[in-house]
């Protein structure tokens, strides 16, 4: 990793959704962070002033659009103006978390695909490229034209459960579509993998049906990209312990932790839960039960290798 940055040309600049996060990566990568001002009309329309000059630069800009979402994808497309206007030479999006990326898909009729909206909007405003975290659905790549990054979360959270060093571990996927992302953890960790089959009547409400894999026990670590309402992970650890599981931990990249996730949490049997700070979380949230672990370090990284032309694919290892 490298100690200090010797290129005047890179400039890394962070609005309001995870300032603590920018901070670390332009640490991480050795370069002062860019200065620029986001302030607030009476009226709710936001102000973007770059407060130094990015000209012929290539500019990176830190912003997840998680919660108030619409309010941090606004200055995130102001800033990209912005810096178009001011004669920046590349406008690359370092968004951890990728907001409204759950609606990919027309799942019902008459339905929008905001995903697919949201990357529109980017390119319109300006971006070149995307650098980001655990996609929720791989395709949203597809729904650029222009090059983006979808760096893996699972390498950190690995290590993390490497260190611990629990017995008799069994990964668990909450739901079949995240059996490829369990099958990778359960990879590095050597061990075998599980999947509750689970029906969703409606959206933000899970019903477990039943358990695939042997988990009688044994220490589950159930893994998913987004904990939202956390009622998929709380129903799934659940019904782990229901059918024999000894103990049961949970992971996940984004810890969107919404409305009474943090309550169902706080009654569920999961031992901890492990999250990254690719979504800040408020002094409320940070309980006992939750550990937060980094993201900056494998962004700074991806940041130097685009910069310098390198491979990135080398980080997914």
């Amino acid at each position: 990793m490298s100690t200090g940055y010797q290129d005047s040309f890179l400039k890394v600049f962070t609005l309001n959704s995870n300032p603590t996060l920018a901070e670390e990566i332009a640490e991480q990568i050795g370069v002062a962070l860019g200065e620029c001002s986001v302030t607030t009309f009476s009226d709710g329309e936001i102000q973007i002033n770059i407060e130094e000059s990015v000209r012929g630069c290539d500019v990176y800009v830190v912003q997840s659009t998680s919660e108030p979402v619409n309010q941090h994808l606004m200055e995130l497309l102001i800033m990209i103006d912005a810096l178009k206007r001011a004669s920046a030479k590349t406008i690359n999006i370092v968004m951890p978390y990728y907001g409204y990326a759950r609606q990919d898909r027309k799942a019902r009729a008459r339905e929008p695909i905001t995903a697919k909206l949201v990357a529109d909007l980017l390119q319109v405003a300006g971006a070149q490229r995307v650098i980001s975290l655990d996609l929720h659905a791989p395709q949203i790549q597809g729904f650029f034209n222009i090059p983006v990054d979808q760096l893996v979360g699972v390498p950190i959270l690995s290590d993390f459960w490497s260190e611990k060093g629990l017995d008799d571990v069994v990964v668990v996927s909450p739901d079949h579509g995240g059996v490829t992302r369990a099958r990778q953890l359960a990879d590095r960790l050597k061990a075998p993998i599980a999947i509750i089959d689970k029906r969703r009547p409606r959206p933000n409400v899970a019903e477990v049906m039943n358990i695939v894999g042997n988990i009688e026990g044994k220490t589950a670590i159930l893994i998913d990209d987004i904990i939202d309402t956390a009622g998929t992970i709380t129903l799934g650890a659940n019904a782990l312990i229901k059918n024999g599981a000894k103990e049961v931990y949970a992971c996940c990249t984004h810890p969107v932790l919404s409305g009474p996730a943090m309550d169902r949490i706080g009654d569920s049997p999961i031992k901890e839960l492990v999250v990254t700070n690719s979504i800040p979380l408020p002094a409320e949230k940070q309980t006992d039960k939750v550990k937060t672990l980094s993201v900056a370090p494998l962004i700074s990284e991806a940041i130097i290798r685009v910069h310098e032309q390198q491979s990135v694919s080398v980080l997914f290892d």
